[in-house]
């Protein structure tokens, strides 16, 4: 870095350390949130009801498009060939025969492929949506083993993929770096994400340990993790002229048709992305080197073209979750209270993207400390980019530092709840912010009476048979999101109301939760409210993930509504029974507007509209900038409960029981929200037990990518799982809602190794955990 970029650094930091104290200090009302939404004291209403998901008859009937379900005419199908070495250049290849294929109608490679620009890097510009900078097909250079190096269009899926097996490529191989202890020996770098380093120290912690009564110090180590949505990474491309229309398995159309339109030299109205069905996303549906490779193939052939990506591909072009090495050292005065926590280690990631696993982050909030050392150090790897994997850093730090916990309590001969509960924080750790809704005692408390803690016994004591049963206990927690960009628009009709935003259905009940919401905030029937989303000319710029999509469409919502109702009271005038109130002074009430405090002056949409001689009103509101999470520490928290039975003579693990026990402000669907705990937990249970991507760090190959290798949960490892919460509203969040899709994984694993620990005496940090590690 030159003098001049360190310069621009430290003033930016400056700044930013100025902004943000302003907002600290800044009076409620002048923050998003300010004022609770008037939605959190309706206890009425359909939030808040078990719903089922208004889609689920269109996927019972097997009548909702996923990507590769858009049928097209003349439509060709691709298969992608990919590199065999880790870094290099091509020195020949050879498509004649494949050229010569039955069906095959295109192979492309670098030598044919079009000019195009390099994918916008996420984060880099505010629709930016690639997960590697480099640029796709353009020359003969080799960045990570499994790079595409050529793709075949042809009639049928099966041509395709005969046609790929006939391509020869010879490569010039250069010594890649793929040995993760070795390139931590040879130095490594501070972490960035999303902008800030991840490294911070307040106190003398090294001093606090040394001094401490009770000291914890371990190293906890994570494997690298792929993802394995049900529905396969997909796209179905078309070109009209100019115009390129992408059915696409995304998490993000509006950044996914703006940075195609960089990668293709044209104006982002040219590109129509819609996604109205994903079948999971987890992180992985983003921008990744497919999407473009079928764009360019549909333009030099000029017909529509399919390109679903195999299981392998997925491996091979999609990242996933980079391995971590992590210390956790927890000093504790003789009532418990935390004298020092030290969390650092290092994590691997490639050099063509900046995302480094950000496994401090659930420690910058927990627990309360009188010194407090984090640091994520980082090495550059020649492997596939890595990315956001559910619950992003917290899933594995949980992990470490829960695990930490709990020994410490072991050692202190202290309940591991008590010794959590004797450290919560009266205020934010790092910023000082105070909590905006913070109640994980009751979480605890609620949970370890339903699960029956006061049965756990000592490590080892407790049998059935043969089998060794124990119990753990772990915190989950997961922070309030909300990005920039959101906007919503509502068009008003006397039969209903319809709300557009370019949001996102990945399974989480989007379309539901937020018809009941809209329902309610317009005072209408449920079959009177018409969401649409999943569509990149709608407005906004709405990612699902980082679980800020409910927050982020409440609250464009809330100001496209706003607007609306400005617009309805100037047509109503000054006759009708709502003349000479403000919006502030009037809510949605059975079929139209009435004053809050007094429901008589009423009056019907309908009527509103007939008084302007207007079919319908329609506005674009766009939220307010996310600035809510300066000015408070929002975060959820759960608390985790597990029982294991480990077979003494053979080492056998059964996870018999989990149970969920979680403070995440208002459930809007509680049937929902139950599928989105449960599946959040079995994910836990996967990291916990079995999912790990096995690297081979001479060659930088993952070689098991398929899921008869890479192993996940099913049925018959799944256990009776419980979940709870506490649904009490967070006062500063729409709706009195956070989000609730990543939280589930948190915790797990460390409540799971913590139970193994409590009944068989066998300390595991490594994970997954095998049978190997138990006998």
């Amino acid at each position: 870095m030159s003098i001049v970029d360190s310069a621009k650094e430290a003033v930016q930091g400056l700044v930013g350390a100025v902004v943000g104290k302003a907002i600290q200090l800044a009076p409620d009302a002048f923050i998003p949130g300010g004022r609770p939404d008037p939605l959190i004291r309706e206890q009425h209403g359909h939030i808040g009801r078990p719903l089922s998901r208004l889609d689920g008859p269109l996927k019972v009937r097997g009548a909702a498009p996923f990507a590769a379900e858009f049928p097209m005419d003349g439509m060709l199908y691709a298969a992608v060939l990919f590199s065999t070495i880790a870094k290099g250049r091509i020195a020949a290849i050879d498509t004649a025969e494949a050229e010569g294929a039955p069906g095959v109608a295109l192979v492309m490679s670098h030598r044919n492929a079009p000019r195009m620009a390099p994918v916008p890097l996420f984060m880099s510009a505010p629709k930016a949506a690639g997960g590697i900078d480099l640029p796709v097909m353009q020359d003969d250079r080799i960045s990570w083993n499994g790079e595409p190096v050529a793709l075949v269009l042809a009639e049928t899926q099966e041509q395709a993929d005969h046609a790929k097996s006939l391509i020869r490529v010879d490569y010039v191989e250069e010594k890649p770096v793929t040995d993760f202890m070795a390139a931590k020996a040879a130095g490594t770098e501070t972490g960035l994400f999303m902008g800030q380093p991840l490294k911070l120290e307040f106190g003398d912690t090294g001093k606090a340990l040394a001094e401490a009564a009770h000291r914890v110090d371990a190293t906890y180590t994570t494997p690298r993790h792929n993802h394995n949505p049900i529905e396969l990474h997909a796209c179905t491309v078309a070109w009209d002229g100019d115009a390129l229309r992408l059915h696409d398995a995304t998490q993000m159309v509006s950044n996914t048709a703006w940075s195609l339109a960089q990668v293709f030299g044209m104006t982002e109205s040219q590109v129509h992305v819609t996604s109205p069905f994903v079948g999971g996303g987890f992180g992985s549906k983003g921008l990744w080197w497919h999407q473009v490779l079928a764009a360019a193939a549909a333009r030099m052939v000029q017909r529509p073209v399919r390109l679903t990506l195999s299981r392998e591909g997925v491996y091979r072009v999609v990242g996933g979750r980079s391995l971590t090495e992590q210390r956790v050292a927890i000093g504790a005065r003789n009532d418990g209270g935390f004298a020092a926590i030290i969390h650092t280690g290092t994590t691997a990631m490639t050099p063509h993207n900046e995302f480094p696993e950000p496994f401090i982050l659930p420690t910058m909030s927990v627990y309360a400390s009188d010194t407090l050392k984090l640091d994520v150090e980082t090495v550059r790897l020649n492997m596939l980019a890595n990315t956001f994997m559910r619950a992003p850093g917290e899933a594995v730090g949980t992990f470490a530092l829960e695990s930490a916990i709990d020994e410490l309590a072991v050692a202190m001969d202290m309940d591991p709840i008590e010794l959590r509960l004797k450290n919560e924080p009266e205020k934010d750790p790092v910023t000082g912010a105070p909590a905006s809704q913070r109640d994980v005692e009751t979480s605890y408390r609620d949970g370890a009476d339903r699960f029956g803690w006061s049965a756990r016994q000592a490590p080892g004591t407790r049998r059935d048979g043969e089998w060794l049963i124990g119990m753990g206990t772990a915190t989950a927690t997961y922070p309030y999101h909300r990005m920039p960009g959101g906007a919503a628009r509502i068009t008003l009709r006397s039969n209903g109301v319809t709300v557009e935003i370019a949001a996102h259905e990945m399974g989480m009940g989007t379309m539901t939760a937020h018809t009941q919401v809209v329902a309610d905030r317009f005072g209408l029937p449920l079959d009177q409210v018409d969401f649409r989303y999943g569509d990149s000319f709608q407005p906004g710029v709405v990612l699902a993930g980082g679980s800020q999509q409910t927050a982020s469409i409440g609250i464009s919502i809330i100001a496209a509504q706003r607007k609306l109702v400005e617009k309805l009271l100037q047509l109503a005038g000054n006759d009708s029974p709502l003349a000479g109130l403000s919006v502030d002074e009037v809510g949605g009430v059975n079929g139209g507007l009435a004053k809050l405090d007094d429901p008589n002056r009423h009056e019907s949409y309908a009527s509103i509209l007939a008084r302007g001689r207007r079919d319908e009103v329609a506005v674009v509101g766009e939220a307010p900038a996310p600035i809510e999470t300066q000015h408070w520490s929002m975060h959820s928290h759960g608390a985790i409960f597990c029982e294991v039975a480990v077979n003494a003579v053979t080492a056998e693990l059964r996870v018999r029981r989990l149970l969920g026990s979680f403070d995440c402000g208002r459930i809007l669907n509680p049937k929902t929200a139950a599928s989105q705990f449960k599946g959040g937990m079995i994910m836990g249970l996967g990291l916990a037990l079995m999912e790990e991507t096995q690297f081979d760090e001479r060659n930088g190959r993952i070689m098991n990518p398929s899921l008869a290798d890479y192993h996940v949960p099913v049925h018959m490892d799944v256990p009776e799982i419980e979940v709870m919460w506490t649904d009490i509203p967070d006062p500063h969040a729409p709706m009195g809602a956070r989000g609730i899709g990543e939280i589930g994984i948190t915790g797990v694993g460390a409540a799971v190794a913590n139970a193994i620990y409590n009944a068989t005496g066998k300390r595991i940090r490594d994970l997954p955990i095998t049978l190997d590690k138990l006998l």
